[in-house]
């Protein structure tokens, strides 16, 4: 099992949050809990190879 970072916030009644790898990959839920389960469910998808196209953020040592 590893960890994996993500960003999160509480919009209204809704729990927004996506991963800092794929920003561009938002998902929602009505719990801290919910969101937590989406996102699992979502890294899954983006990690499986399935889809094509996925866009990431990475780093790169300069100089």
């Amino acid at each position: 099992m590893s960890a994996v970072r993500y960003v999160h916030w509480q919009e209204d009644r809704v729990w927004l949050g996506y991963f800092e790898q794929f920003p561009d990959y938002l998902t929602q839920a009505q719990t801290l809990e919910e969101l937590q389960e989406n996102l699992r469910d979502l890294h899954r998808d983006l990690t499986s190879g399935e889809i094509p196209g996925i866009r990431r953020v990475a780093e790169l040592t300069v100089g």
